[in-house]
């Protein structure tokens, strides 16, 4: 173990609040894994959306309360026991496919721009302008609005079909709106490391410039855009869940039995006509909607609580 990560280690340790937010994401990561055991799928029932009984588009059946046969109680007819365990997965999957989309293009922009600099660093820095223009949610639905439903590549003889689910356009969206975050910061860090001396002795032996950039630069100028992105899964888990929430989501424009999709965001969107059921009893079903938002809060919660800790450990001044 190096001295950093010694370091790194020894002050998660010793910081309650980043322990606790290890704790918390380590919960996400078990029940992640164990959900067929948690919540066993039924057989050749499509896992990710919970068990129903003929879902009509226009009936809303009243939810029921917590009993041993569901212990969330049922929404729309679908159990949000199950719901909110493979919503884990859900959750998951959709911030692990837009962060690596992000730091691909981002990485791959901002290091050609910081390394390169002169016409092709402010070609791309105003690329990346136009994208910080727009308001992120907005650019958001746009994407997931022009994106089409299958995508086919023709290769010469192949023909390469690519079918996004609702979740994956959601993440593809995500991802291609908060790309200019990571290229922004990877450019100011690449900017700095290029005039140490090791690179200058690098370039003096003839290393081309990509082993320049991949072997000495980038991984020297990469850990704050680490930290970003650590900060970044549990805004880009609460992004998906508004979208779903706004309609955009499996629940939204999509077939009645994708009301039962399980996704944190989708389940809240379905509590929004059962919140205020009376006069007199306006919370009675007030934990349709407590379940699901404890495990969305809980779970972006942990990822800030780690993102926090980690650029605490990493900035020398900080640590001190």
């Amino acid at each position: 173990m190096t001295r950093g990560t010694r370091v790194i280690f020894l002050g998660f340790k010793r910081s309650p609040l980043s322990f606790l937010g290890l704790i918390m994401i380590g919960f996400f990561v078990v029940v992640a894994v164990a959900a067929p055991i948690l919540a066993p799928p039924e057989l050749g029932q499509d896992p990710y959306i919970a068990p129903h009984e003929g879902i009509s588009y226009y009936v809303f059946p009243v939810p029921t309360f917590p009993s041993p046969e569901h212990p969330f109680g049922e929404l729309n007819g679908c159990d949000l026991y199950y719901g909110c365990i493979w919503g884990t997965r859900t959750a998951f999957q959709v911030a692990l496919l837009a962060i690596v989309i992000q730091l691909v293009v981002g990485l791959s922009i901002g290091c050609i721009a910081g390394y390169f600099g002169g016409v092709i660093d402010e070609l791309m820095m105003r690329l990346t302008d136009i994208f910080f223009a727009f308001p992120g949610l907005l650019l958001a639905l746009i994407f997931i609005v022009a994106m089409p439903g299958e995508w086919v590549v023709n290769l010469g003889p192949l023909n390469l079909s690519v079918t996004f689910s609702p979740m994956q356009k959601i993440a593809v969206a995500i991802a291609l709106t908060g790309w200019p975050l990571y290229a922004r910061l990877i450019r100011g860090e690449i900017i700095k490391v290029k005039s140490g001396d090791y690179v200058e002795a690098a370039k003096a032996i003839g290393c081309s410039d990509f082993r320049v950039a991949t072997k000495h630069i980038l991984p020297n100028a990469i850990y704050p855009v680490l930290i970003m992105a650590s900060l970044n899964i549990g805004s880009i888990v609460l992004s998906a869940a508004t979208l779903s929430f706004l309609g955009f989501g499996p629940g939204g424009r999509y077939s009645p039995e994708l009301r039962c999709y399980a996704e944190w965001g989708t389940i809240i969107s379905n509590t929004r006509r059962f919140l205020f059921w009376s006069t007199t009893e306006p919370f009675k079903y007030i934990h349709t909607l407590l379940f699901p938002g404890v495990f969305l809060s809980t779970f972006v919660l942990g990822w800030s609580l780690i993102g926090d800790a980690l650029r605490n450990l990493t900035d020398p001044l900080l640590r001190r």
